[in-house]
């Protein structure tokens, strides 16, 4: 517990340093609890009431990107957003980084938070988590929406991986780590401005928001470790396919326009039998910046 109020105040102290606003707080409805899992411990907001929604996050962002759709969907949802393991409020362990692990984290939340079926809302490395979580645990997920990211070991995936753009997906060890070291705004500004439609709809309150997150000890080496876990995500997919079949839930996979786009939906066909494609316009990547409105419109109108 000393550990998450240190990690608190040092993200604090670095919003307040630069004199800008943080991202739009959540409701004071939600609750935040930490929960104990095999390694980790998770940081977790819980609002509202009814059937159970999960909201996972991605690489450059934290559970604090859902505020927008979590307030929404708490009008008739409870709704659970967890920091990923290594991003966030959320502890930084050594290892675990493999999508089946963080998917084993969020069963832990679920189990601790007495939740037996959930509507799953992905983003990014949250698409990832949640395609672990939902292709071992289908009895448990009834519909599930993934947003502007591959899956590793889905569909044209080694095509994928030779996008230039992508380069991060390779980029890691000490020394990159030492590279970045002081360096984390830099950094994330890349990826910011290079997978948005327009960079300054990324604005520069959440920009400082995130990097404080992002330079928190140990932050670094667990991102660079997400990435560098992608290999053995594809040999653990494949394996779940193989032995479970394609999803059978409602998926919605949701593009940015300037982004994945219908891609979203191509890639998710070869896993998911009863797909539904969309396109958030005027969007690249980072969709809860950039089209909000849009985005929780579609989601919620979805999940109906």
């Amino acid at each position: 517990m000393l550990k998450r109020v240190a990690m608190c105040t040092m993200v604090l102290l670095a919003a307040t340093q630069t004199g800008t606003a943080e991202v739009k707080p959540y409701p004071a409805t939600f609750q935040a609890r930490e929960v104990t899992t095999d390694g980790a411990t998770i940081h977790v907001r819980v609002g509202g009431s009814g059937p159970a929604v999960l909201l996972l996050h991605g690489y450059g962002e934290t559970g604090d990107m859902w505020e927008p759709l979590a307030a929404e969907m708490a009008k008739d949802h409870t709704v659970i957003v967890p920091d990923l393991r290594g991003m966030g409020l959320s502890s930084h362990p050594e290892g675990g980084y493999d999508k089946k692990t963080q998917a084993a984290d969020m069963e832990d939340v679920l189990r601790v938070l007495d939740v037996k079926s959930v509507d799953l809302v992905t983003h990014d490395i949250g698409n990832m988590v949640g395609f672990a979580f939902a292709i071992q645990h289908p009895d448990q997920v009834s519909r599930f929406v993934l947003i502007d990211a591959p899956v590793p070991g889905v569909g044209p995936w080694e095509e994928i991986l030779k996008n230039p753009l992508l380069w991060h997906f390779r980029f890691g060890g000490p020394d990159m780590e030492r590279l970045v070291a002081g360096r984390e705004r830099i950094y994330l500004d890349r990826f910011w401005n290079d997978f948005s439609a327009d960079p300054s709809r990324f604005d520069e309150a959440s920009r400082e928001h995130y990097a404080a997150f992002y330079a928190l000890p140990g932050a670094m080496h667990s991102g660079f470790a997400q990435f560098a876990a992608f290999d053995q995500d594809a040999l653990d997919n494949q394996a779940f396919l193989a032995a479970n079949g394609k999803l059978k839930m409602p998926v919605l996979a949701l593009g940015g326009e300037k982004s994945f786009g219908l891609q979203m939906a191509a890639v998710m066909r070869f896993a998911a039998e009863n797909v539904t494609e969309g396109v958030i316009p005027a969007s690249g990547h980072w969709i809860m910046e950039e089209n909000p409105q849009a985005t929780v419109a579609a989601v919620t109108e979805f999940l109906k």
